[in-house]
């Protein structure tokens, strides 16, 4: 059935691109980015209008992990700018594997990846008690270097030594209005990357820089109400959301409504690092309008619109289709 003229932004973690237990070869990368671009090459032959927002977990630890190997030879790299650089050269591999795609299935779609920066609250919590974990575990030796140049070194839960940094609440995506423009035209805009760039607004400056990361499924919950999609589809490698996930009696729960779903993160019942944002940043996405959210596996996103695979979650009050 033809969607044309109705808008999703479909997020993808970064793991999807370079899944753990596996060389982060750009080979291995490529690879896997061809894998996952089934789902949206599916969603462009429908008629929808896309937005795609990706994950750079693994690949802006690989970069941080650069940083500390090569900090006696060259000038590090502040986490910002490598968000930036890695949001680069993920949509690179995205935009080409999505055009050869594409032309493959006979489709004239264009692709284009936009750097985006996300406003952010220099006074945001998050800033001053940073809580997340990132990169690769650090040597002792370097880990006491780094503390000495100020940087937050802590033990996580498996008692590696790691950077922690803070992640904000995106309350804005500056380049939104480009990304709405180029989607109503029908071309498929990667944007939002990593989350996007961590940025705050100086009084004498204008747009600032800051180091942090943007959670990405936030940022694409925040896109999609910027660009007024109807829907948001989080694929991911699991096919939806589980009760008592984990355990024997785990059931995936097909539809929820936004206040179930509030309730779960309330009670705890989600992994604070993994199910939890994703859940949130639906949550979030309908209660400010949206029609819909999907969490869903990779592979399954025609499916998860449908109905037929993965967790939708809908607003308790059925939206009036029109945005603040």
């Amino acid at each position: 059935m033809s969607q044309k003229g109705r808008s999703v932004v479909v997020a993808i973690g970064g793991n999807a691109l370079s899944p753990s237990g596996e060389s982060s070869s750009i080979t291995n990368q490529f690879r896997h980015t061809r894998e996952s671009m089934e789902s949206i090459v599916g969603l462009a032959l429908q008629g929808w209008r896309i937005a795609v927002v990706h994950g750079n977990g693994p690949q802006v630890g690989d970069e941080l992990q650069r940083n500390e190997v090569a900090r006696s030879k060259v000038e590090q790299l502040p986490l910002g700018v490598l968000v930036a650089a890695t949001a680069g050269w993920i949509g690179y591999m995205i935009q080409q594997s999505l055009q050869n795609a594409l032309h493959a299935a006979g489709s004239h779609r264009r692709v284009v990846t936009l750097i985006t920066q996300s406003l952010v609250d220099r006074d945001d919590p998050s800033m001053h008690a940073p809580t997340k974990f990132i990169g690769r575990g650090i040597r002792p030796g370097v880990a006491e270097e780094l503390r000495d140049e100020g940087i937050m070194i802590e033990t996580d839960s498996r008692g590696n030594l790691r950077r922690r940094v803070p992640s904000p609440v995106p309350v804005e995506i500056c380049e939104s209005t480009m990304v709405a423009e180029l989607v109503a035209r029908g071309d498929i805009v990667i944007a939002a990357g990593g989350g996007g760039i961590p940025v705050y607004r100086d009084p004498q400056l204008g747009l600032e820089g800051v180091d942090a990361v943007v959670d990405k499924d936030r940022a694409a919950a925040l896109l999609g109400r910027e660009i007024g999609a109807s829907i948001l589809l989080i694929l991911t490698d699991v096919d939806g959301v589980y009760e008592n996930w984990g355990k024997p009696d785990a059931r995936l729960i097909p539809r929820m409504l936004a206040s179930e779903g509030r309730a779960m993160l309330d009670a705890g019942a989600l992994g604070a690092g993994s199910m939890g944002p994703k859940v949130e940043a639906a949550v979030h996405f309908v209660q400010e309008g949206g029609e819909r959210a999907i969490i869903a596996a990779l592979h399954d996103g025609p499916a998860g619109l449908a109905g037929k695979s993965g967790t939708t979650i809908t607003p308790d009050v059925k939206p009036s289709g029109e945005f603040e």
